[in-house]
């Protein structure tokens, strides 16, 4: 399965440092017993630092590191790790960020709780933040490189958002990717595939401030040709809370 989540940087552009903990509960089973397992719980970590000086000749941009467990395995192990590292840098005077992105993990997929590989991706693209009407927004497109035993050369497109409302108690944010992937990956699963598929994932996420660095709120995770190859758009929600430190 190909489980991308691009840099957020819009969500936390407004400080230098900040990391974030975030713990889920997927309600996928409850609302799709048909095509899924069971619900579970997921952490959630992110370390971001904004490092653009703009005095420098190549001047670094933001750095992110991610790391996603869901808990569901048997007796509530976990069934999947994922993590993403990238880092944005530019040497001229436009806002448009050279990014180089890595992503993989390992997984457990029941029945029969045989290993899987989340494929190691290497992407290098452009991104362009800006911002309108007191939102913020990022575009970014890239070309990804995924090392499947038969490797796939693929194209993806992002964009990202976060708005912050009732003097930023309340937050609205989140991102949609949308690349294409051959069928084929070069093992028995998918032997005799052909062509590419295009995939679409997207997470709006929307938080209420509680107290100082606490929230409690929500994300839609949405897939379409990601967990399945059926042409439908799942939709999983999660309730959720989150805990923001920032330097």
């Amino acid at each position: 399965m190909k489980f991308i989540f691009l840099p957020f940087l819009i969500s936390i552009s407004s400080c230098a440092l900040c990391q974030q903990l975030q713990l889920h509960y997927d309600l996928r089973h409850t609302l799709d017993a048909k095509h899924t397992q069971k619900d579970f719980p997921t952490i959630f970590f992110e370390y971001f630092k904004s490092q653009d000086s703009g005095t420098a000749f190549i001047k670094p941009g933001s750095f992110l590191f991610k790391v996603q467990a869901d808990l569901a395995g048997a007796k509530g192990n976990i069934g999947k790790l994922y993590m993403q590292v990238s880092q944005s840098f530019r040497c001229w005077r436009p806002k448009i960020f050279v990014q180089l992105q890595y992503s993989g993990g390992l997984g457990v997929a029941e029945p029969g709780s045989y290993g899987f590989y989340i494929n190691n991706a290497f992407s290098l693209g452009l991104g362009h933040p800006f911002q309108c009407k007191n939102a913020w927004f990022n575009a970014y497109a890239c070309y990804t490189y995924n090392r499947f035993i038969k490797p796939s050369h693929d194209a993806l497109a992002s964009f990202y958002w976060w708005k912050g409302l009732l003097n930023y108690k309340l937050q609205f944010t989140g991102d949609f990717e949308l690349w294409t992937i051959n069928r084929n990956h070069g093992d028995s699963y998918t032997a005799g595939k052909k062509g590419k598929k295009v995939s679409f994932y997207g997470e709006p996420q929307i938080w209420y401030s509680i107290t100082k660095g606490f929230s409690v709120g929500s994300k839609v995770n949405l897939y379409y040709h990601v967990l399945s190859d059926e042409n439908r758009l799942q939709v999983y929600p999660t309730a959720a809370v989150r805990y923001q430190f920032r330097n």
